[in-house]
This record gives C-alpha cells, sequence and structure tokens, in this order.
C-alpha cells in the first residue's frame, strides 16, 4: 500500500459498525494489467464493494494450462494422473439438511467418474446431483503450485493464522458439473473471499450486507434457495418484498470474482448459455447483429441523403438520435469482443455466422472510428 492510500483509507475504523454499502450501480470489470494495489484497496476493498477480474490475472496459473482441455473442458485424464487417489468431499446438491448438503468423502477418481456418466446421462444420475466443494487441496497436495495468489488477497488474515498453527486452512477447491450449486450463505465469519473460475461458467447472486435480514423466515432463518418461490409466502417471509433482488454475476472461465465482508450469495455452474438465458451462441450473435446492422444502415442513409423510412425500426432510431446509435454501437462492440474470446462460442460453427464475428466487429468499429468514438 502507498502512502496516499494509507491517509486515505486510515480513518477506517470511524465507519459504523454493520454500514452497509449504497445501492450499487455497477460492477467494476478490471481488465488493466497495471491496475494497482492500491486503486483496488481503495475502490472495492474499503468501500466494500464487488468486483470482477478478467481474465488475464490468471492465464499463467499452472490449473488454467493443464487442467482444462483445448475445447474448454475439465481435462480429467490430468487430474486422475495427479489427485486421483486423493479423498475429496462431495456433496449431493438434491438434498437439504440444515440449509446446507450433506457430504460424503470418495476418491477423486470415482468422483470423475460419476462426473463423466452424469454427463453422458443428460445431467442426471439415480445418485444424485453430487459436487465436490471444500476440498483442501493446497494443503493436501502443497507441491503442486496451480495457481498464484493474486497481490490484491494477499493480505489474509484468516490462512496467515490457520498456517501458524498448522491446524487448517480456507483454501478450497471446488468441481462439479452444469446444475451443481451452493446454497445462499455468507464466508466464514463473514470476511471477504476469493474465487478463480478455472474452466466453465458459474452464476452469482449476491446481496449486500443487512439485505439479508429480508430474506428470514418468520423464525429469523436464512433462506435456502434465493431462487425459490416459497420467499412469496408472506406468512413465511414476512420481510421478503420484490425489491430485494441480488446482483447478479456471470463468470466466465478464468475470471476472479471479489466478494466482499458480509455479503451473502448464491453460486450456480452453468455451461451451455441456452440453459441459463433461454437463447442459444448462434441466436445471440444473430440478436447482436440485427440491432448493430440497423444502426449501420442508420448512419450510412444519413450520409448519403436516402430516404430514411426504408430501414427497419427507423421512427425509433430517429427518436432516438445519432448519439444513441452510436452508445447502443459501443455497447454491441464490448460485447462482441467478450463473445469472441469466450471458450464456449468458439467451439460453434462460425460457418453459419453471416458476417463472420469478428467482420462484424471492425464494421462497428469503422463506424465508432468515423464518428470518433
Amino acid at each position: 500500500m502507498d502512502k496516499r492510500t494509507f491517509f486515505l483509507c486510515r480513518n477506517l475504523n470511524s465507519l459504523k459498525s454493520g454500514e452497509s454499502p449504497g445501492r450499487l450501480q455497477h460492477v467494476d470489470y478490471i481488465d488493466e494489467p497495471d491496475f494497482s494495489y492500491s486503486c483496488f484497496f481503495e475502490n472495492c476493498l474499503i468501500p466494500n464493494q464487488p468486483c470482477v477480474f478478467s481474465r488475464r490475472f490468471t492465464e499463467d496459473w499452472n490449473c488454467r494450462k493443464y487442467w482444462v482441455t483445448q475445447d474448454g473442458k475439465p481435462n480429467f485424464p490430468r487430474l486422475l494422473q495427479d489427485f486421483g487417489n486423493a479423498l475429496v468431499p462431495v456433496a449431493d446438491c438434491n438434498i437439504k439438511e440444515y440449509n446446507a448438503n450433506p457430504k460424503q468423502t470418495v476418491p477423486l477418481k470415482d468422483y470423475l467418474s460419476y462426473w463423466e456418466e452424469y454427463i453422458q446421462n443428460g445431467y442426471s444420475s439415480s445418485r444424485g446431483c453430487l459436487y465436490l466443494k471444500d476440498w483442501h487441496m493446497h494443503r493436501e497436495f502443497p507441491g503442486h503450485t496451480v495457481y498464484k495468489i493474486p497481490v490484491f488477497f494477499q493480505s489474509d488474515w484468516l490462512n496467515e493464522y490457520w498456517d501458524s498453527i498448522e491446524v487448517d486452512d480456507y483454501r478450497f477447491v471446488y468441481m462439479g458439473p452444469k446444475g451443481t450449486w451452493t446454497p445462499f450463505h455468507a464466508d466464514v465469519f463473514h470476511s471477504y473471499s476469493w474465487s478463480a473460475n478455472v474452466c466453465g461458467r458459474k452464476r452469482w447472486l449476491l446481496f449486500p450486507p443487512g439485505q439479508e435480514d429480508c430474506l428470514r423466515n418468520c423464525h429469523g432463518d436464512l433462506v435456502y434457495d434465493v431462487t425459490s418461490l416459497t420467499l412469496l409466502d408472506k406468512m413465511k417471509y414476512p420481510k421478503y418484498v420484490s425489491n430485494c433482488q441480488p446482483i447478479e454475476i456471470i463468470q466466465e472461465a478464468g475470471e476472479v470474482i471479489f466478494v466482499p465482508s458480509g455479503w451473502h450469495h448464491q453460486v450456480h455452474n452453468l455451461v451451455i448459455m441456452k440453459s441459463c438465458t433461454g437463447i442459444d451462441y448462434k441466436e445471440f450473435y444473430t440478436f447482436l447483429k440485427t440491432i448493430s446492422k440497423n444502426r449501420i444502415a442508420y448512419f450510412n442513409t444519413r450520409a448519403e441523403g436516402a430516404a430514411l423510412s426504408k430501414i427497419n425500426n427507423m421512427s425509433t432510431l430517429q427518436t432516438l438520435g445519432p448519439h444513441h446509435c452510436l452508445f447502443d454501437l459501443q455497447q454491441i462492440s464490448f460485447l462482441l469482443e467478450g463473445l469472441i474470446i469466450n471458450e464456449d462460442f468458439k467451439k460453434q460453427d462460425h460457418c453459419s455466422f453471416i458476417p463472420l464475428p469478428e467482420d462484424l466487429l471492425k464494421e462497428i468499429k469503422e463506424v465508432l472510428v468515423y464518428y470518433d468514438i
């Protein structure tokens, strides 16, 4: 921490205990390679606000190099080679016990065998929906340097203490197929945490400190699943209100999410875009193409002095005006940039995409450059 940051944040203890952050307008996405610890400290840690670090912060990790196949799937052969006989904790997501899932301990090789069968059977199994969670891989295999702790999270009082007494630690590995999930909770001692996603996708539902009180039943117990319709029962959940909505984050492969202190959350593992949004990648690309083409045509027609009425949805675009159309194109360019590097999107048959996503992105950027955006 630099001197400026120290003096800026030295009055941290003067904050009121349990003070909740203001209504979060957005979650910062950090992609700058020179993003400093001081910036993180001032903008995220002290304000107690979540953020997401891009995949560039984990691209040199061994787990991303060796635990993932070229097509973005878990590298089962490598995991078997390195950890096949390790005993791992496995929870059944279909069973609820005291607002948690019951666990059993099995060899990793047995769990991976189950995982493959689960996928082959259409994401179902008579054994339930099993999730490998809370595995102390780092403690059990200290010689496997599969990741590096980012500087932003190296101030870690919990693990510093547990490492000193050599009893326990709070470093965990999670693995599971689509459909596995973690019920609503806050992390140990309400501490902050960070989670890197090696492959696949995760859906996070986060609630700022204090908002969890609206998610307690008449006995004071937290809801098990924040997506459950049982919350609408005013007799069971008298404090729940419709505006008690989570901050939703879709975490892509390689990204790191920072979960601030006291933020309750629920996490779902995803695989295929269609399963969580109702739209697949091809349809989503076609959607972006349609919107962007309308706006590009709008500018082309204006430049040529042609009849604006010939363009689809022109009356709306005329009402919105050129600045809004430029804003739309800018947002679509951001979406396309993320889509093009997405591992699942790369697996699609791009020959069916006309124009190619890269060509559409180039066309959009030409318009933005022309209008100095």
